[in-house]
């Protein structure tokens, strides 16, 4: 018998070339939408990347963390201090402010590994409000009421859209292509193994401190990157707003929603999201309650997400990282008929 190493199907290439085909009609927004659409975009958007970070730390990594807020808010505190006061343009900003939070996730994690399970979310949320207090004591940003984004003053507000929207779609486009083929690398198998049990995963030669402290630096860049995004969308910020624990609630709505563990799970659950933001947020307390009511209601019925459900139902992964081992039977070699040995055959050769 002889073995394949499946590691795509059909449908997931057809689910990557359908994507691909909406990347591109997206892109062409700017030309014929209108600017309502695109702020909308943009915003889901954040929300988006901000979900896969989160889902990639927890729903792979088993670090649940309350305090990713702490890095959405510094990476748009970054880029507003970049534009405003060195004069970067804010949308080359960006990716500095990601870097700058990367980095500062880098002693974060020394303070936050000594912690583990359920200590472990509560510090972050700690260490999220930590930044927040810290930020909101400095008065050239604004201190507790916050500043405006003044580094774009100069440009339309056509132009300013539309570098915008396109910024948000290349982010977008460039976090999923980047978890999803770091999962699919050995370092994503790793990844998992240490969700799975970290004992049994350094027993077998995971570096799980290094490979931790990795999937934490890169969360924080895309939160970091999320929260710069979003500032330059939204030209103002305050510690609240940045730092507000809404971020992660939301991000684990969203996942929760979709389906933890799963790649598509946080794409499913911000369109979901967004749905219900759209026509029921007017609702006010009721909305919050509902949003609450109905991720207690996945959790108890649906613990796999939609994802997981479309899955179970339709039998296909859009984005799977899985290896399946398929066993290829190949047919047996035919015995020949028994055929009586010549006498010389059965006499041994005897020399003397």
């Amino acid at each position: 018998m002889s073995a394949t190493v499946i590691r795509s199907t059909r449908a997931s290439q057809a689910t990557i070339g359908i994507g691909a085909a909406l990347c591109v009609a997206a892109a062409t927004l700017p030309f014929w939408g209108e600017s309502s659409w695109m702020r909308e975009f943009v915003e889901i958007a954040c929300y988006l990347i901000f979900a896969m970070m989160w889902n990639l730390l927890a729903g792979y990594g088993g670090m649940v963390s309350v305090g990713q807020q702490a890095f959405f808010g510094l990476g748009g505190y970054v880029m507003l201090s970049l534009g405003n006061f060195l004069g970067f343009n804010p949308f080359l900003a960006i990716p500095l402010a990601a870097l700058v939070s990367a980095l500062a996730a880098l002693p974060v994690s020394r303070l936050a590994f000594r912690l583990q399970g359920g200590y472990f979310s509560i510090g972050t949320w700690v260490i999220a409000e930590v930044f927040r207090l810290s930020i909101a004591n400095v008065s050239a940003v604004g201190g507790g009421s916050g500043t405006s984004l003044t580094a774009l003053r100069g440009i339309s507000r056509a132009t300013r859209e539309h570098t915008t929207y396109w910024v948000a779609l290349g982010c977008v486009v460039a976090a999923i292509a980047l978890v999803y083929l770091f999962l699919r690398s050995k370092q994503g198998l790793a990844l998992q193994a240490i969700r799975d049990s970290e004992v049994a995963a350094e027993s077998q030669g995971v570096g799980v401190a290094r490979m931790k402290l990795a999937v934490y630096v890169v969360a924080a860049f895309g939160c970091g990157m999320a929260g710069a995004l979003y500032f330059v969308s939204n030209l103002r910020i305050s510690p609240d707003a940045a730092f507000g624990v809404n971020w992660t609630a939301f991000a684990i709505f969203i996942v929760m929603i979709g389906g933890i563990g799963r790649i598509e799970g946080p794409l499913i659950g911000a369109v979901v999201f967004w749905a219900l933001n759209k026509f029921f947020s007017d609702y006010g307390t009721w909305y919050q309650m509902g949003l609450g009511l109905l991720a207690i209601a996945m959790t108890l019925f649906f613990r796999e997400g939609l994802g997981g459900f479309l899955q179970r139902r339709l039998g296909f992964e859009m984005l799977p990282t899985r290896r399946i081992l398929k066993l290829d039977a190949q047919p047996a070699t035919p015995v020949p008929a028994h055929t009586p040995a010549a006498p010389s055959q059965l006499m041994p050769k005897v020399s003397l």
